[in-house]
C-alpha cells in the first residue's frame, strides 16, 4: 500500500512537470520576449492590468517586440520554495522580505544586497490589515482586543504557508503587547492562544481565506489586506460587509526583485530591470491605489485620500527585530507559533 501511495506521489510530481513543460513550450513564441512573474497569492488581477500598462510603455521604445508576461500565483512563501525547486521566475513580487531574500539564502539566485537595488526597500507600494464583517457587524469587532470574545470565529491565512498569515500574527502580538506597559511575556501568550482559538480556518493563502469567508459563508471576521478587503466589497457588493481598519496597524511591505540568475540564461535582463523600474512610474502607482495600495507618491495618496484613513504603522524590524529571528522565533517548527497552536487544542 505504502508503495502504491509512493508510485501515485512520482507520477502527480511527473504530470505537473510534464504540464509546466508544454504550457512554457505552448507560449514560448518564436521571436517574442517571455518574462514570468512569481507573485503572491491576491494579486492576480492586479497585475494583469499592470502587465498590459507596461507592455505599452514597452513598446513605445521597442515597437518591434512582442512581449508576453506570464503571471504564477499562490501563497507568497510557496512561490518562493518553487522558484527554488526551479520555477524559472525572471522577476518575484512577494509580500514578505524572507520570502525574497530566501532565494539568496538557499539557492544563491540574486546578491545579499538585493534590496537595495530599488527605492524604498524595493518595495514599490504598501498596505496595511484590515477586518471585512458582515453588514451590520453583528459581533460589534471593532479592534485586535474584541477578536478573543468566545463567540468570534475567525478566517484568516495560516502563518506557515502565507505572508499575509504572517502579518496577521505579528500585527496582533505587537498592538496587544503594546496596549498595557509592562505587560509580562506570559499574559501575550494567554491573549494570542485565545485568539488563535478563535480561528475557525487556517487556509493556506489569503485568497483561499476569502473563499472561504465569502463564498462558504463561514465566520464571522476576514482578515486580510487592506487591498483585498476593498476589492472583496467591491466584487460582492459594499451593501453585505464592512471593512475596519485597526488604527495601531503594521506596515505591509510588498518587495520585488529580478531573478539574476534566471534573467542571465532567459536573455530578459533588460526588460526585468524596466518592468520592476516601471512600478515606481506615476502610472503604475496609480494603479496601485486603484487596487486600493498605499503608494510612496504623496500627491497620488493625496487624490486617493478618500481610500486610505490615516492609522499608525510600526515596521516588523523595529518591532520584532530582523525577519530572520522573527522567523526563528515565531514561524519556524518549534517556534511561538506552534507553541501557541498546541495550547489552542488544549483549551
Amino acid at each position: 500500500m505504502d508503495k502504491m501511495i509512493l508510485n501515485v506521489c512520482y507520477f502527480r510530481i511527473i504530470l505537473k512537470l510534464l504540464l509546466y513543460i508544454s504550457f512554457m513550450l505552448s507560449v514560448s513564441v518564436q521571436g517574442s520576449i517571455v518574462l514570468l512573474n512569481s507573485s503572491y497569492d491576491t494579486a492576480r488581477e492586479l497585475f494583469m492590468v499592470i502587465n498590459s500598462s507596461f507592455i505599452r510603455y514597452w513598446k513605445t521604445d521597442h515597437p518591434n517586440d512582442d512581449v508576453i508576461i506570464q503571471q504564477s500565483h499562490s501563497g507568497s512563501t510557496k512561490q518562493a520554495m518553487t522558484v527554488l525547486q526551479g520555477l524559472r521566475a525572471d522577476v518575484v513580487t512577494y509580500n514578505q522580505v524572507t520570502d525574497v531574500h530566501i532565494l539568496y539564502d538557499r539557492g544563491k539566485l540574486i546578491p545579499c544586497n538585493w534590496q537595495f537595488r530599488l527605492p524604498n526597500n524595493s518595495s514599490p507600494f504598501y498596505s496595511t490589515i484590515a477586518f471585512v464583517v458582515r453588514k451590520g457587524n453583528p459581533k460589534k469587532i471593532y479592534d485586535w482586543d474584541n477578536l478573543t470574545s468566545e463567540d468570534i470565529k475567525i478566517v484568516f491565512p495560516n502563518p506557515k504557508t502565507s505572508g499575509s498569515g504572517r502579518y496577521v500574527y505579528l500585527a496582533a502580538w505587537n498592538v496587544i503587547s503594546s496596549r498595557v506597559n509592562n505587560l509580562k511575556y506570559q499574559d501575550i501568550r494567554s491573549w494570542m492562544s485565545k485568539f488563535l482559538h478563535n480561528v475557525l480556518v487556517f487556509d493556506i493563502g489569503s485568497r483561499s481565506a476569502t473563499a472561504t469567508f465569502v463564498d462558504q459563508l463561514r465566520g464571522d471576521i476576514l482578515i486580510t489586506f487592506e487591498a483585498e478587503a476593498n476589492i472583496i466589497c467591491e466584487q460582492h457588493g459594499r451593501e453585505n460587509y464592512e471593512i475596519i481598519i485597526p488604527e495601531k496597524n503594521i506596515l505591509v511591505e510588498f518587495p520585488v526583485t529580478w531573478i539574476d540568475a534566471n534573467v542571465g540564461k532567459h536573455g530578459t535582463e533588460a526588460i526585468a530591470k524596466s518592468y520592476l523600474q516601471y512600478l515606481y512610474t506615476e502610472e503604475a502607482q496609480k494603479i496601485f491605489a486603484d487596487f486600493y495600495y498605499r503608494v510612496h507618491v504623496p500627491s497620488i495618496m493625496k487624490a486617493y485620500s478618500n481610500r486610505f484613513p490615516d492609522i499608525e504603522l510600526f515596521r516588523v524590524e523595529d518591532q520584532f527585530s530582523d525577519w530572520n529571528t522573527v522567523m526563528c522565533v515565531h514561524f519556524n517548527r518549534g517556534g511561538e507559533l506552534d507553541k501557541l497552536l498546541a495550547m489552542r487544542h488544549n483549551r
